[in-house]
């Protein structure tokens, strides 16, 4: 359909687009084009060609596709220099974190080695450094401790317990359930991303990240105080497991051991200072001073020559095995009571390394694919836990430290493989006399960064109250549960407020820009000009199951419409309506009955004496009674019930097909709020029930007064849903929008939607939503093409009045 109209300056000369039309123009696909059989994936699925072979190799093992072409002059020197500078970072934050985790200081050394070597082949990202990390070595350690607490390896005399502890068994142990739970973990996320489920890390926001990073950077504080303070308190497990340590903790102050405060409070100052100092030259040196590794050795020599065990008691790491220990299978029988843990680390393990890897790949220019990261960092894991590993995800300061220190590929993971393998095969001994407490302050100071995202709490109280409550009942619930159900409880949460803002969702209705083709909310722009007797209607989310009913109130409010009274009353008018016609007949047939008596009595009386009648009378006199006494006592009962309220009234005779006109009325009760469409009459002039003097109603009956209803008008003949924010649509929502599409139709109001996605038109189809009366015509392809069909269709014409500000936009489209 052509059409010509204009908005202020503007004027559309076009087609206007129906959905039917435009599936003509376009000749859009069916949807058995757009959607294949079963059959046919699963035979091209199991198709095999040697270019689909090739891009299936070539995916699975990303190496093959960067070393080919790795050019040694071009990046030889930098990955050297990056590796060996995260190498470095590699020593004093493996065997920090291991204490972390509740392991010798050895097995982050271990764990530092092997996944980093793995990642390798199987890694997409060229700038993240795969090894220990804060939050997965306190996950770890909270797993060791539950299931191997010191409680469980006292030594014993016979029947007596000595209370000595017997910390090789206790260790043995815990490294048996720290590999166990890592092989669970890695084949977690090997599983999840053979199937393509890399998109779960998407579950885990911003703000859920950085508030279980900053929560899970309190348990690391509270876990290392014991080293720091040099004092011994219960390790507690379950809910509320922080604020019993800590409570122990404080109560063990006064048996502060002095010489370890000092150390620690020793290695803290120095950590800071030197920290600062590198922040202030960074700009000017080529490659960050090693600062941890320099606490570390002085700590070591301080501790050695200064014999700070022996005469000091403080306590130190003990002895460091030389050379890599056999690849063993982890303990089976264990992942029936660490799979909640595993699941936990392998969520929150890729969720670290996809947001890290995902950064620098957009920096630098390259893609990263989360499916692929997925397995690669899985068999990191799963290979980690056969060599006694525990679970690793990549690390913020050393991926920093490796991309601007000019590393190119993962290259520099090789050079910082060595430089951990050397430590291990050689230098591990040495570091036997190193203090407990200088590590506990590594990891003290590196938590430092986790602390600044407190902040986040002001910036999200200005830009988002939602995300300030998912960071705060993520952090919350963190501290006061376990890391586990922390991490369960906050995506619950985060879940849970996505459900609720498409259940609750911003209803609006659109006005034009004038002399564009934009529909804007008229609530929030004033130039927004509403379409006289046309509403279009808006919701900010998609309908579905769980907010189709509130769409359904929403429209009827924000029409002006309340549809479902305007129904209930139409339908009791018209039984009303057949009541009094019914009447009319009889009244009609006795009235020629009485005028047949009265001809033949008037006969009588011509030609003789006056006859008496008693039947006749007798019947004369029931008729009147029925029409008076009767007849009066049910229309004043009716009146009554009906005074004050909106009610339906026929404006004009029911026509020979039964249909007739309907006027919406409404009575003297100010308190009255119900809404009905007033059809124009052609004279101007409303019809009541009181134009018969039969038909009598209460005086006080008066159109409704748009005054005295707010802002929105009831002179709609057409309302138009734009759908332009649904992504989707069920079965309930289809439903609703039939309901909708009945029920306006009952009152003379046509219903059309506007902007709908292909897949929401294909949804429909499937849906059964499309029949002889709801057609394909009524989905435009723009809600401008819907307005201007609305206006070509109804026009003007209808609308008795405007508002002063609309006949002025109005005036030039007519």
């Amino acid at each position: 359909m052509d059409s010509t109209r204009k908005f202020g300056k503007y004027r559309v000369e076009r087609e206007v687009l129906d959905e039917q039309r435009l599936e003509e123009v376009t000749q859009r696909k069916t949807y058995a084009d757009t959607h294949p059989s079963l059959t046919e994936r699963l035979k091209d699925s199991l198709r095999c060609t040697i270019p689909k072979l090739k891009r299936s190799v070539m995916s699975s093992l990303p190496v093959l596709y960067w070393l080919p072409k790795y050019s040694v002059w071009d990046y030889g020197m930098p990955d050297l220099i990056s590796g060996i500078s995260v190498g470095i970072m590699h020593l004093p934050q493996g065997m920090a974190y291991a204490l972390l985790a509740s392991l010798p200081p050895v097995f982050g050394l271990y764990t530092s080695l092997y996944p980093a070597l793995i990642y390798i082949f199987f890694g997409t990202s060229r700038h993240i450094s795969i090894g220990t990390f804060t939050v997965l070595s306190i996950m770890v350690g909270s797993v060791t401790e539950r299931l191997a607490p010191d409680a469980y390896f006292l030594k014993r005399n016979g029947t007596n317990i000595t209370g000595e502890l017997d910390i090789t068994a206790r260790d043995s142990y815990r490294v048996q359930v720290a590999a166990a739970t890592t092989v669970l973990g890695g084949l977690i996320q090997v599983v999840l991303g053979l199937v393509k489920f890399g998109f779960v890390g998407t579950y885990l926001s911003e703000p859920l990240v950085r508030a279980y990073t900053t929560a899970a950077a309190a348990h690391a504080v509270v876990a290392q105080l014991k080293y720091i303070f040099g004092v011994s308190p219960t390790r507690f497990n379950g809910s509320l497991s922080l604020v019993y340590t800590l409570k122990d903790v404080c109560s063990l102050l006064p048996h502060t051991h002095l010489p370890t405060l000092v150390a620690s409070a020793v290695s803290i100052v120095f950590l800071i200072a030197a920290k600062e100092l590198n922040s202030f030259l960074s700009p000017k040196l080529p490659v960050p001073i090693p600062v941890e590794l320099i606490t570390i050795v002085a700590g070591t020599l301080i501790s050695s020559y200064g014999h700070l065990n022996s005469n000091f008691t403080i306590s130190v790491v003990g002895e460091i095995p030389s050379g890599l220990r056999s690849p063993s299978v982890p303990d089976v029988s264990l992942f029936g009571k660490v799979i909640g843990d595993a699941f936990a680390l392998a969520i929150v393990g890729y969720a670290i390394s996809i947001s890290l890897g995902k950064t620098f790949a957009l920096k630098h220019g390259y893609k990263v694919d989360s499916n692929q990261e997925l397995v690669a960092l899985g068999l990191s894991n799963t290979v980690g836990g056969f060599f006694q590993c525990y679970s690793v995800c990549p690390s913020m300061s050393r991926s920093l430290i490796q991309e601007t220190t000019g590393g190119k590929t993962q290259m520099a993971g090789v050079a910082s493989a060595l430089i951990v393998l050397i430590t291990i095969l050689k230098l591990g001994p040495l570091f036997q006399e190193l203090p407990k407490a200088v590590l506990a302050a590594i990891v003290f100071v590196n938590l430092k960064g986790m602390f600044k995202q407190y902040s986040d709490i002001v910036t999200l109280w200005k830009s988002s109250k939602i995300d300030l409550m998912v960071w705060l009942v993520t952090w919350m619930s963190t501290l006061l549960f376990n890391l586990d159900l922390g991490l369960a409880a906050s995506i619950t949460f985060a879940l849970l407020t996505v459900i609720l803002r498409t259940q609750l969702p911003t209803y609006s209705v659109l006005g034009n820009v004038p002399g564009t083709e934009l529909y804007v909310d008229i609530e929030t722009h004033r130039e927004a000009r509403e379409i006289p007797g046309v509403t279009i209607f808006r919701s900010s989310a998609t309908v579905y199951f769980a907010n189709a009913e509130l769409y359904l109130e929403a429209l009827k409010e924000k029409s002006g419409l309340d549809i479902s009274k305007m129904i209930i009353y139409k339908r009791r008018q018209e039984a009303k309506q057949k009541r009094r016609e019914r009447r009319a007949e009889r009244r009609a047939k006795r009235q020629a009955k009485r005028e047949r008596q009265a001809q033949r009595r008037a006969a009588k009386q011509h030609s003789g004496a006056p006859v008496f009648s008693v039947e006749e009378e007798a019947g004369s006199w029931r008729d009147t009674c029925l029409d008076g006494d009767v007849t009066d006592k049910e229309e004043q009962g009716w009146t009554e019930r009906e005074n004050g309220t909106v009610f339906v009234i026929p404006t004009t005779p029911r026509t020979p097909d039964g249909h007739c006109r309907w006027e919406y009325l409404k009575g003297g009760d100010p308190d009255c709020t119900s809404i009905g469409w007033i059809s124009e009459l052609h004279d101007g002039d409303t019809t009541t029930l009181g134009s018969s003097s039969e038909d009598t109603l209460s005086h006080d009956l008066e159109r409704v007064s748009l005054g005295s209803l707010g802002k929105w008008t009831w002179d709609i003949h057409s309302i138009i849903i734009d759908l332009s924010t649904a992504n989707f649509i069920d079965t309930v929502a289809i439903k609703t929008m039939k309901n909708i599409f009945q029920d306006f139709s009952e009152i003379d109001v046509d219903i059309y939607m506007a902007a709908c996605q292909a897949s929401v038109v294909e949804q429909l189809e499937l849906g059964g939503f499309f029949t002889e009366s709801i057609t394909k015509r009524r989905l435009f392809a723009s809600v401008h093409d819907a307005v201007l069909y609305c206006l070509n269709h109804r026009g003007a014409t209808s609308i008795p009045r405007y508002e002063p500000s609309v006949d002025a936009y109005t005036s030039t489209k007519l």
